[in-house]
């Protein structure tokens, strides 16, 4: 049975965390993980948008809620390397990192207890 629809998705415009302290999170993301600010939103949040034009951002609820948020894979070229450097500069990883036919992937947690993954594509994107 075929349906009509009429709205049709295009894409993601943007992947988001909650956060507790956007201060905290937005130098977490900035000067530890490496990531542009493009967009600020003072102590509401901010974006990361990367060259290949998908964007992370981080919100603070108005009335302070927090969930804790996960599923987003960063992208990089060499997962250990990536991790080596991350941990010198106090991110948590899980000791396993997997590595399988398809892709790496590591496991982190950024400085609001959301989880994120450093992810590699064998085959590229």
């Amino acid at each position: 049975m075929q349906t009509s629809q009429a709205v049709k998705v295009r894409g993601i415009d943007i992947s988001a965390y909650l956060v507790k302290d956007v201060a905290r999170a937005k130098a977490f993301y900035r000067d530890t993980m490496g990531f542009d600010l493009t967009m600020d939103y003072g102590d509401q949040g901010g974006e990361f948008t990367f060259a290949d034009g998908t964007t992370f951002g981080l919100w603070k609820m108005d009335d302070g809620t927090w969930t804790k948020g996960g599923g987003v894979m960063f992208a990089v070229d060499d997962v250990p390397q990536a991790i080596e450097e991350l941990r010198a500069r106090g991110v948590k990883f899980e000791d396993y990192v997997h590595d399988g036919e398809i892709c790496t992937m590591a496991f982190g947690e950024d400085s609001e207890g959301n989880a994120f993954i450093l992810h590699h594509r064998k085959a590229g994107r």
